[in-house]
This record gives C-alpha cells, sequence and structure tokens, in this order.
C-alpha cells in the first residue's frame, strides 16, 4: 500500500468535498465550515490512513456525516438556495439571453434536487454531480448498492414528474 500524504490525497479533494457539503447545507458558509472540520478530522486520523483504502471514499463519508450533522443542527428551512445557486453557477455560453435561460433552468432543477429527502439528495450529488460509482456511494453513505439505487430512482422520478408538472401545467 502506497504511502498517503495530506498534500496530495486529501488537500485536492477540497473542491468535491466542498460540493458535497453544499449540497447537503445548501449554503456557502457552512459548507466551507464543513469542509474545514472534514479536513481537520481527515487530519487527526492521520495514524490510521495505512488502513484506508479509498482516501476520497474515506473523505467524502466523513464530510457527509459532519454536513448531515450541521444540517440538523440548523433545521433545514432556515437554509439558503440563492448562496447554493450563487456558489455552483458555471459560465455555459456566450449568448446572454442562452445563458440566462441556461442559469435559471438548472438553479430551478437545483431547487428540485434540494427539496429531496438528505439520502436521495446525496446520492443524486454523489452519483450525477460527482460521478461516483454505486459501489462508492454505498460505501460512503454507509448502505448497500440496492439502496443507492433506489434512491436514485426514485429521486430522479420525483425530479421528473415535478418537470412534467411544470411543462404541463406552466406552474
Amino acid at each position: 500500500m502506497s504511502q498517503k500524504s495530506f498534500r496530495n490525497d486529501v488537500l485536492p479533494l477540497k473542491d468535491i468535498l466542498f460540493r458535497l457539503a453544499l449540497r447537503i447545507t445548501r449554503g456557502r458558509e457552512t459548507a466551507e465550515d464543513v469542509v474545514q472540520e472534514t479536513l481537520i478530522k481527515v487530519w487527526n486520523k492521520r495514524d490510521d490512513w495505512q488502513n484506508i483504502d479509498s482516501m476520497e471514499a474515506f473523505c467524502l463519508t466523513v464530510c457527509r456525516n459532519i454536513a448531515v450533522d450541521h444540517t440538523r443542527k440548523r433545521g433545514a428551512d432556515s437554509l439558503s438556495y440563492e448562496e447554493s445557486e450563487e456558489a455552483m453557477r458555471k459560465d455555459y455560453g456566450p449568448d446572454p439571453y442562452e445563458k440566462t435561460s441556461q442559469n435559471d433552468r438548472i438553479a430551478w432543477i437545483r431547487r428540485l434536487v434540494d427539496e429531496l429527502p438528505e439520502k436521495q439528495r446525496s446520492c443524486i450529488q454523489l452519483r450525477d454531480f460527482e460521478e461516483k460509482s454505486y459501489k462508492d456511494i454505498a460505501a460512503i453513505m454507509n448502505i448497500s448498492e440496492e439502496s443507492v439505487k433506489v434512491n436514485i430512482f426514485r429521486a430522479r422520478q420525483t425530479i421528473k414528474q415535478r418537470i412534467q408538472e411544470t411543462d404541463d401545467y406552466g406552474l
């Protein structure tokens, strides 16, 4: 097993950890706090690193657990969608109208994802945004691969249904 280092194996994961924390907490400042706590907790476990098969899975698991704890402490109703949208916004092209339209659609879909139950939201984040395998997601979330697939299926069905309702009724 190769020697793991904080600089080479943990620090490069900061962006992934931030996106996961942001998706769960829905607040930029809270997500930053979660990432900082994650890095501290991982550093404090450095004596056990040789026993960890996947540093990325370990870090994501720690991050998810801390983010869920923060969300439970603060309550999901006090979180801001706007902070989440602003932090995750991307540039989609030079045409301002098209860019605005795409940003609005993406922000709307992100709100739909944010409205999902936490477990479904985390599964979707890890699978569709972070491109993790079902096996990795199961390890990170400490659930079976079948549960991961069910949560992703239900989340996608809910989002699809909400989009269809909006298209049908123009809401």
